[in-house]
């Protein structure tokens, strides 16, 4: 148990390695492991799947010994459909069973990081007894269009929610002596031809959405490894892109853990070495033979491969000195937190008529439809498929909850008989609760979904079960948003994507109001797949996917557009009523490197005990550059008692108020007035107050000689300043001057071609371009702005 090693002794052991067993380590051992070096006795560590339960394979771990093996049982892993499995055979490879924990787009509903770090020291429990040192989680890849196969796996469309409930739910893993692989980095939103397919994206964008979640949790929480993505990245493969596992995760993030590739994510093992990716899974021949050959050339530094052995050594440390080897989780504990966790999780969408919750106690005919009652959809498929320890079946679990005198039956509706059978139930209960789905076939790792519109027949069935009776209950289980053009006919929407092993039973008590929803969706629903960001070029063609909307994604696309959707960013229903008041902020101004803290109060004014998740958004008044909207962030979830007042505070950093702005290379604020908002959904806003950015000193993109008169003239002083230039060095007057300026003031060519126009070569072109420059340097005044209120 352990291996304590001290960092002299790591650099001793270092440089008693040959270049072969220094090649082994950074190579793996077959699909789970590294390679142990029985001369300098190295150990070896385990890893595995995944990002919501641990998919401990017996076979693949403990049972190989021919890496060509490997490969048969990886692929069997990826491409294993969620409806070739049935509940008690939810496995591959033949995993041991294991807590089936809500999967990602589920949980991330429930906006709770008390609750992730709980969720996370669950994890490590369950890893440490079966020996794992290091589990392939949490993944945070955006949820750009909700048609991507692995949405299911990722929390949210908004990067400070992802990375937030990324770094808590790594902190509750690492904190129990295990490692977490922060994955997959970075745009890896597609299943679409995804170890091929360039995502290209603007270097804004990619600053802002789908980078920034990533660095929150790794600045936040230090994961001990970060996973590269199997794409490409404007043109580069992730796995070998210098620029985004070293120019900005090490130098500028100060990232000093290790980089594994995804499972055979890596082509050219000697630029991926060389790009920063220390970790090659799984056990390659072919691969550790070309980085051999590489370095006998001279193509790869020796100091590249010790770079990259010392950051394994350091994480084989850490993984050892984690160990516990007599730990053992309570499978019974971790249930009731699978079920906990799918509780706070489960979104109320509609509620008509007060039709939710229902009265156990009452005298009434509920008619149950659909295969979900009694073969629940609790993940997704792929990789991180987990076996449960335990399955709780919805309609077993409303069953051992209704009182004695509901009279529940159930109709499974998988043929014309069998719907006409649910459509006559329908016509004389008194309550209907229908159970739909997507296509488990068509989404999962390795596929994304061609349609948002639910399994064949689910829609069409609605519609008829909804007219037969108006109080219809429709229960979702679904990875990422649906369309639903029956919204509107039904009374009740209950979304609970796929919430793991407990799911069953936190919803019956829902529905019977035992338990308050009080999740919220982390993600916009689109009233139309046409409405959904980057629908037009979804999903790319000849190898590349433009991201076309910029870092317009998700509800920054729909406030953008002005598009209503079917239900916003951060909405849930709850069964009582919340009212905010009192707003107050600790400052009236801001800059960079400061803090904002928002305060205001929360009373739970309805009759039920429920909880409540606050969001903060900042809605820049102007910009120099586009903007969304308003934008997260910070958020709080908050219990309350019924007539309960309680006062919430929320931080903002002043870090986090800013912009990339590509021109400069650097993050800026441009002065002016902010709109701190506090609302309990995107569309819902209840509180605002205003703030003033004050960044003091603002560098501006340079001038230079093509700049246009037009542009230059914008800012404040510059146009004095050009009319005492060119009067000096022309040795003209300085209305002359004047005059000269006035006439360049409509040109749209550059400065320098519309002055030569006038005077001819008088003015040398070093001469004017020195003067910019200095210009430039020298201009603190406010930048153009444009209004971003709508």
């Amino acid at each position: 148990m352990g291996w304590t090693i001290s960092d002299r002794e790591l650099e001793q052991l270092l440089a008693q390695m040959t270049t072969e067993e220094k090649v082994a380590l950074v190579n793996g051992r077959h699909l789970w492991k590294t390679a142990m070096n029985y001369r300098l006795n190295i150990p070896e560590i385990v890893m595995t799947d995944g990002t919501y339960g641990v998919r401990y394979s017996t076979d693949q771990i403990e049972g190989l010994t021919d890496e060509r093996d490997g490969l048969d049982q990886f692929l069997a892993v990826v491409n294993r459909r969620q409806d070739d499995q049935d509940d008690q055979d939810a496995m591959v490879g033949g995993s041991k069973p294991a807590t089936c924990f809500p999967n990602g787009s589920a949980f991330g509903c429930s906006w709770d990081v008390d609750l992730a770090r709980e969720f996370g020291a669950a994890l490590a429990l369950e890893c440490q007894e079966f020996g794992v040192h290091l589990l392939l989680g949490p993944g945070i890849n955006i949820r750009r269009t909700p048609l991507a196969g692995r949405a299911y796996e990722y929390y949210s469309e908004d990067p400070l929610l992802s990375g937030d409930l990324a770094a808590a739910l790594i902190d509750g893993l690492q904190s129990g002596g295990v490692g977490a692989s922060l994955k997959h980095f970075a745009c890896n939103n597609s299943e679409i031809e995804r170890t091929t397919m360039s995502s290209e994206v603007d270097e804004r964008a990619l600053r802002e959405i789908y980078l920034k979640g990533f660095e929150r949790a790794i600045v936040k929480s230090r994961p001990w490894t970060v996973m590269s993505a199997y794409n490409r990245l404007n043109g580069v493969q992730t796995a070998e892109n210098h620029w985004l596992l070293t120019t900005v995760l090490r130098e500028e993030w100060g990232y000093d853990g290790a980089v594994v590739s995804d499972w055979h994510g890596i082509k050219d093992r000697p630029a991926s070495l060389a790009a920063g990716n220390d970790l090659d899974m799984p056990e390659s021949a072919s691969r550790r033979a070309e980085l051999l050959a590489a370095l006998a050339e001279g193509r790869v530094e020796q100091a590249a491969l010790d770079q990259s052995c010392r950051r394994v050594l350091r994480l084989i440390r850490r993984a050892r000195q984690g160990e516990r080897r007599n730990a053992r989780f309570d499978r019974e504990t971790h249930h009731a937190l699978a079920r906990r966790i799918a509780s706070e999780s489960i979104v109320l969408l509609r509620n008509e008529g007060d039709v939710l919750p229902i009265d156990p106690a009452a005298d009434l005919t509920v008619a149950v439809i659909g295969a979900g009652a009694v073969r629940p959809i609790i993940q997704g498929s792929g990789s991180a498929t987990t076996r449960p320890t335990s399955l709780d079946r919805p309609l077993d679990e409303l069953r051992a909850l209704a009182g004695e005198h509901v009279r529940i039956e159930h109709h499974l509706a998988e043929d014309a008989e069998g719907e006409e059978a649910a459509a006559a139930a329908a016509r004389t209960a008194d309550i209907v609760i229908v159970f739909a789905n997507s296509d488990v076939s068509a989404d999962g790792e390795r596929a994304d979904r061609r349609t948002l519109a639910l399994a064949a027949g689910q829609d069409a069935l609605i519609h008829r079960l909804a007219k037969a009776n108006p109080r219809t209950i429709v229960v979702l289980a679904t990875p990422d948003a649906v369309t639903m053009p029956w919204a509107d006919e039904v009374a009740a929407i209950v979304e609970t994507f796929y919430a793991g092993q407990g799911m069953g039973h936190a919803l019956a008590r829902i529905l019977f109001g035992l338990a308050n929803p009080s999740g919220k969706l982390t993600t916009s629903f689109p009233r139309r797949e046409q409405d959904i960001p980057g629908f037009l070029t979804y999903p790319g063609e000849n190898g590349r996917h433009a991201y076309s909307e910029g870092l317009f994604v998700g509800y920054r696309y729909y406030d953008r557009r002005e598009i209503e959707p079917l239900f916003p960013f951060g909405f849930g229903l709850s069964y009582t009523r919340f009212r905010y008041s009192g707003l107050r902020l600790d400052r009236s101004d801001i800059a960079p490197g400061e803090r904002l803290t928002a305060s205001f109060e929360i009373s739970n004014v309805g009759t039920r005990a429920g909880a409540e998740v606050a969001q903060l958004y900042a809605r820049p008044l102007s910009s120099r550059l586009h903007r969304p909207v308003r934008e997260l962030k910070g958020f709080a979830k908050v219990h309350l008692e019924p007539g309960e007042t309680r006062t919430v505070t929320i931080e903002c950093e002043g870090d986090d108020l800013r912009y990339f702005d590509p021109a400069r290379g650097e993050w800026a604020m441009d002065p002016g007035e902010i709109l701190i908002e506090i609302g309990a959904s995107s569309r819902d806003i209840r509180l605002s107050a205003p703030l003033v950015a004050a960044p003091g000193d603002v560098r501006l993109p340079p001038f230079d000689l093509d700049t246009q008169p037009t542009i230059l003239f914008e800012r404040p002083g510059v146009r004095d300043a050009l009319v005492a230039f060119l009067a000096e060095r022309l040795s003209i007057g300085g209305e002359a001057a004047d005059q000269l300026v006035a006439r360049t003031e409509s040109s749209f060519l550059g400065i320098y071609k519309t002055i030569c126009w006038f005077i001819g070569d008088r003015l040398p072109a070093e001469d004017l371009r020195r003067f910019l420059i200095d210009l430039s340097a020298g201009t603190t005044a406010a930048p153009t702005t444009y209004d971003t209120v709508h």
